[in-house]
Formats: C-alpha cells, sequence, structure tokens
C-alpha cells in the first residue's frame, strides 16, 4: 500500500518564465508622447509671441513683474503700449488730457503723406505755368508785329496762378475811348495768347480795369463798371478766337478803377488794363467752393445798358 501511494502522489513541475526584453514594453511610448507634447507647446508658443504687436509682448512681460497694474489698464493697441501716455490708450473720445483717443497715433502718418502729396501737386503745377509764361514770352519776341507790344504786357506769378496783364499806353490804347471795341493789334495779340493757353488744362479769370476818370452821366448811367465788364468780355470772346475753349473761362469781370496798376495815380494809362489769371488749383478749388453761395446771393446779374457817352 505503501508502495502503490507513492506512485499516486501528482508530480509538480515549476518552470520559470523569465520577463520579455525591454524593447517589448509600452513604458517607452508615454516618455515619447510627452516629448511630441513639450514640442508641440514650445512651437505654439514661438508662433504665437511671433504673431503678437511689440506692446502686448511688453505687457506679457510687464504682467509677471505688476499684474495688478496691467489688470488694471487694460485698454489700448496693447497692455504694455509704451505709445499712449496712460498705458493701455482711452475709450472716452470726450476726453482730451490722461489718455490717448483710439486713432489719433496713426492719424498723423496719413496727414504728413497727404500734405506731401499736395506739395508734390503744386510744385508739377507751378512748373507748368513757368513754363507757360516763358512760352508767352517767347511766342510774343519770335512775332515781329507783337514784339513791339512786349512793352505792354506784364507776367508774373501770383497765389492764384499766372497772370498776363496787357496794360494800356498813351499811344497805343488797347480799345478805342469810352469803348470795348478791341483794336487790331490788341486782337492779334489776344489770339496768340489764346493758342498758348489752349494747351493747358487750368481755368481763366478775365478781369477788366479802367482808370479814376468817371464818364460825364456819373455813376448812374453807363460807368466805368460797365466799360470794364464789356472789355474783359470782349477780350474773352478773342481768346476763344484765337482756340482757348469756351468753357474754360470760369469768371469774367469788370473792376473799373477799383484796384489801379498805378496806385499813386489813379488816372495813369497803365490802370487801364486786361488781367489774364491762369488759375492754379487752389484757386480752382476756392471758387468751386464759393461760386453757388455767391450765385444764390446775387441771382440773375442785371443786362448792361447801352453804350452811352465816349471817353
Amino acid at each position: 500500500m505503501a508502495g502503490d501511494a507513492k506512485k499516486l502522489q501528482p508530480i509538480i513541475i515549476k518552470r520559470v518564465r523569465k520577463g520579455g526584453h525591454g524593447h517589448h514594453g509600452g513604458a517607452w511610448k508615454i516618455a515619447y508622447a510627452d516629448f511630441v507634447t513639450a514640442m508641440m507647446a514650445f512651437f505654439l508658443l514661438m508662433w504665437l509671441l511671433g504673431s503678437t504687436t511689440e506692446g502686448d509682448r511688453k505687457g506679457i512681460a510687464d504682467y509677471f513683474s505688476s499684474p495688478l497694474k496691467i489688470a488694471l489698464l487694460s485698454s489700448g493697441s496693447g497692455s504694455g503700449d509704451a505709445s499712449h501716455v496712460i498705458k493701455g490708450g482711452g475709450q472716452d473720445l470726450t476726453r482730451t488730457t490722461g489718455q490717448v483717443k483710439r486713432g489719433e497715433i496713426a492719424a498723423p502718418r496719413a496727414t504728413v503723406n497727404l500734405q506731401a502729396l499736395k506739395e508734390e501737386q503744386q510744385r508739377a503745377e507751378r512748373a507748368r505755368l513757368e513754363e507757360l509764361k516763358h512760352k508767352v514770352e517767347r511766342q510774343i519776341a519770335a512775332h515781329p508785329r507783337l514784339e513791339a507790344l512786349a512793352a505792354q504786357i506784364r507776367l508774373d506769378m501770383t497765389r492764384d496762378g499766372l497772370r498776363i496783364q496787357i496794360v494800356d499806353e498813351h499811344n497805343r490804347p488797347m480799345f478805342a475811348s469810352g469803348s470795348a471795341v478791341v483794336q487790331p493789334y490788341m486782337r492779334e495779340l489776344l489770339r496768340e495768347i489764346g493758342t498758348a493757353l489752349a494747351e493747358v488744362p487750368n481755368h481763366l479769370t478775365l478781369e477788366g480795369h479802367t482808370d479814376a476818370a468817371p464818364f460825364a452821366g456819373g455813376e448812374r448811367g453807363y460807368s466805368n463798371w460797365e466799360l470794364s465788364a464789356d472789355r474783359a468780355n470782349a477780350s474773352r470772346r478773342e481768346l476763344v478766337a484765337g482756340g482757348l475753349p469756351d468753357d474754360r473761362v470760369l469768371r469774367v469781370q469788370g473792376l473799373a478803377a477799383s484796384t489801379p496798376f498805378v496806385e499813386a495815380d489813379r488816372f495813369h494809362a497803365q490802370n487801364r488794363r486786361i488781367s489774364i489769371i491762369v488759375m492754379n488749383r487752389d484757386a480752382e478749388d476756392r471758387f468751386f467752393r464759393t461760386a453757388p453761395e455767391v450765385a444764390e446771393a446775387l441771382g440773375a446779374a442785371p443786362a448792361s445798358p447801352p453804350l452811352a457817352a465816349s471817353r
């Protein structure tokens, strides 16, 4: 029996299972995921810092030194925007002290650019008018019959543009005495000027002037006011006959003896003159701004009475 019990005893075999190699485990995946996450966070931080303004970057740096100060000042283009009197700018547009209104910093640069553009346009226009001045002088000098009139022509630059003045002389009047009939040589001169002015785009103002000698009928009848206006309009017709487009003339006016050429002698012959002003851009802008108000205030201009006494 004892021998049978010994045979029936189970045999237990213990086998030692060794662990797998390290590269078959999963711990390295966790470490790699942490590394990738850290790199993504780093590049995201670099991208955010590269796309923020200088004021925001300074504000981020200032936040860690004085977070309460930055929390109180949360306006402006950036929390640390040093271009404001009070960092953060201001929201109240009615206040002009203690803060800076939004958009106020960018405005001066736009103003400077517009001013520079305007000055450049003015220089170009002045150069064009100077060239026109020289061209008129050359045309007169090249014309044998007009060269004798050179002493009666005054060309100068004024606030409104190039002014061409044709003054009278005792022995060579532009018009018959007391009349708006243009003398032949004056007609030829005006047509030459009209040809030259047709080549520039500027508008014109025509002014007629007389001396202070009154008409026999006094100022209540046909006076120097009507005579100066009629002479200016007669000059306009000759300019148009020379090739000047009619729509280029903005204003024709008679000033009588109100603005004498020789102030010391209001009866001097040179006070009788025609002024042709080639208007610059500023003068045209002033005219178009004021013309509607003037027309509404004055209404329709009365017709001139017929020509009466001669001078």
